[in-house]
């Protein structure tokens, strides 16, 4: 049997193994991007040579249609209210983005173009 964790220096460390299989519902590069100015964008994020971010397979979120806020959507996709306007490849400065949310790919599966 393998050890979960071990301890070095009075420091715990948990393998990382366990940590994705506890969280093997949040997996993939799709993130629904807050952007300056109220921009609000999802699709599969990576970081291009320039150090921008990219976002493919886009779709500018024009409405949330949530009652838990973006999170909501995040974890288990689009709702029957929310409305997405398609678009192409979204690039933007790292310093424009408020934050990044991480969605559960498997709730976004067939959602984005």
């Amino acid at each position: 049997m393998k050890p979960e964790t071990i301890k070095i220096d009075e420091v715990e460390y948990v393998r990382k193994d366990t940590l994705l299989a506890n969280r093997s519902e949040v997996t993939g590069n799709i993130y629904i991007a807050v952007l300056q100015r109220g921009w609000i964008a999802v699709g599969y994020r990576s970081v291009t040579d320039g150090g921008d971010f990219s976002l493919s397979n886009a779709a500018h979120i024009r409405v949330w249609g949530t009652t838990k806020g973006l999170g909501e959507i995040a974890d288990d996709g689009p709702t029957l209210k929310t409305v997405l306007d398609f678009c192409p490849t979204i690039e933007y400065n790292p310093l424009t983005a408020i934050m990044h949310i991480r969605c559960r790919e498997a709730a976004w599966v067939g959602k984005l173009s």
